[in-house]
């Protein structure tokens, strides 16, 4: 699962936040989140973590199973091509090529760009990264918050510890998912 996605979106929205309010002299109020520690801690983000790190584990093993393959029939058409018919050594190159291409396929399929790796972390992260903006929403609401950083963006040099909403956002998500407090 890739937090920076979340990470964006959760930027973005502060800065939303603070567009939104009047350029007059009034006062910014900010906090931040480790959304890092959301990720880590929050148990459906762990849960959805761990369901898309099964995925890729067969998806390595497949790919694994694929160049296997390919290192046998390049291996028979090194060692016994020279005393292969040259019918049977067209045939075992074609079939050569044609697990080299499969094998080709199958990685671009999973992890090229917009590939099922890809769509099936967005599709697995997209209900969490918004369970968490509303949850940073509310504490934000509740707070007077014009804006919310994230510390694991990077964009946060530095804060002032008692700033520090993730423990409050934490607490919401678990309410958020029935889980109440504790």
């Amino acid at each position: 699962m890739n937090p920076a996605r979340g990470t964006a979106a959760l930027l973005i929205l502060s800065l939303s936040v603070l567009a939104a309010a009047p350029a007059a002299a009034q006062q910014v109020r900010f906090g931040y989140i480790d959304s890092a520690r959301i990720f880590r801690e929050f148990s459906e983000a762990k849960e959805a973590q761990e369901r898309f790190d099964r995925q890729v584990q067969g998806w390595r093993s497949e790919a694994a199973e694929k160049e296997k393959q390919v290192a046998e029939l390049r291996a028979e058409v090194q060692d016994q091509g020279p005393i292969l018919s040259a019918i049977r050594r067209q045939e075992r190159e074609a079939a050569l090529q044609r697990a080299i291409s499969d094998y080709e396929r199958f990685i671009q399929e999973i992890w090229g760009p917009g590939g099922r790796a890809a769509t099936e972390n967005s599709n697995m992260t997209a209900g969490i990264v918004e369970k968490i903006r509303s949850a940073v929403e509310k504490v934000a609401g509740e707070r007077a918050l014009n804006l919310v950083l994230d510390s694991s963006s990077g964009f946060l040099i530095y804060a002032d510890p008692s700033f520090d909403l993730t423990g409050e956002v934490l607490e919401e998500l678990k309410e958020l998912s029935g889980l109440g407090a504790g």
